[in-house]
């Protein structure tokens, strides 16, 4: 087992499997953009994948196991599954394995388990960790159990991968932090944060329909998840992804509302750099004010920073009176870190 982070995973989606409880948000087989789950065609789908990643690359790729709840799987399928992936990492095919599990399916035994395999990382559903919240989402375990599943993982030496959501029945901005931070209190190295999509035919969805649950706007989600993506920034996790991912099974009128858009990690992005700029440029309101500024941002983040249509530096040259924004990026800075280059008098 290793803690690396990793670029490539190709993912195996199992949709649903193992799952004991309905939430009230669920529908992997459109998350995922599958129907049903076929074991003939996972040899395909690695196969297929490691064909577009080159072979020096080989050493940063994982086999991952989405969609379901993978240790509360049939144990003989879950070994089944785990005996194929483990055979491409013993050809060097692949690092390793990871997969996407319930807190309340993962115990001691389910950990001894899977112990000979090369698992590199877990990643753990919590989704909340507030009780009313988890409650409400028919989640099926407490924020207890929650938290005793990420001890266990992280002291098995598996890289903990938190996963939460936004915008759940009963959650508050207020809450969401309180998941975010408690997530990296309790050692998790990564972490994904899905703002809530309401998909037609889930539990949500009715709830919605009939006025009892009012869906979060794409503008109120990025703000919350900029919220929690700096939380999760200032202690170090890695922030695997920000939203669902795009597919057939989420177009049409599959979405009835939520935070469904094709691009909502790069507005969270550049909601976060607006943050760090403001923040500066405000601590430095005099002397920019009628000239021109140069600010330095990370390496290839540089986008982000100007936001959608160039939004970024037009609102801060309007708030602070600023003439001319320039954005360069710098390879000694990292996330969404900001530094205030030069200031030129025009």
């Amino acid at each position: 087992m290793t803690k690396s982070q990793k670029n490539y995973h190709i993912p195996v989606f199992i949709p649903h499997l193992g799952c004991r409880h309905r939430c009230v948000f669920c529908d992997q087989r459109a998350i995922s953009g599958m129907r049903a789950f076929d074991l003939s065609e996972v040899k395909t789908t690695i196969d297929m994948a490691l064909a577009t990643i080159q072979k020096e690359q080989r050493d940063r790729v994982e086999i991952a196991f989405f969609g379901g709840s993978f240790t509360a799987i049939d144990p003989a399928l879950m070994h089944t599954l785990l005996d194929l992936a483990q055979r491409y990492v013993d050809a060097g095919e692949v690092d390793g394995i990871r997969f996407s599990t319930r807190p309340d399916a993962v115990s001691e035994d389910v950990l001894d388990a899977i112990k000979p395999y090369r698992i590199n990382a877990i990643e753990l559903g919590l989704q909340s960790l507030d009780d009313r919240v988890l409650l409400a989402a028919k989640r099926g375990h407490t924020a207890h159990q929650a938290k005793d599943a990420c001890r266990r993982i992280v002291s098995r030496g598996y890289t903990l991968t938190g996963q939460m959501m936004l915008g759940l029945p009963k959650s508050t901005a207020e809450s969401e932090d309180m998941t975010a931070r408690s997530i990296c209190e309790l050692g998790a190295t990564e972490c994904r944060i899905y703002p809530t999509v309401v998909l037609r035919g889930t539990p949500l969805g009715e709830m919605a329909l009939r006025g009892e649950y009012t869906p979060l706007s794409v503008e109120d989600a990025v703000e919350r998840a900029a919220t929690v993506l700096d939380i999760f920034e200032r202690r170090q996790v890695r922030c695997l992804r920000i939203g669902l991912c795009e597919n057939d099974g989420l177009h049409g009128d599959r979405v009835i509302g939520g935070a469904h858009h094709p691009a909502l990690g790069e507005l969270v992005h550049a909601a976060v750099f607006y943050r760090r700029m403001d923040a500066l440029l405000g601590k430095n309101a005099s002397e920019i004010r009628e000239n021109a500024v140069t600010l330095h941002v990370a390496r290839g983040k540089r986008s982000q920073a100007l936001g959608q249509r160039r939004g970024n530096a037009i609102a801060l040259c309007e708030k602070y009176d600023v003439l001319r924004m320039d954005i360069a990026e710098d390879d000694a800075l990292t996330g969404h870190e900001v530094c205030l280059g030069s200031v030129k008098h025009i």
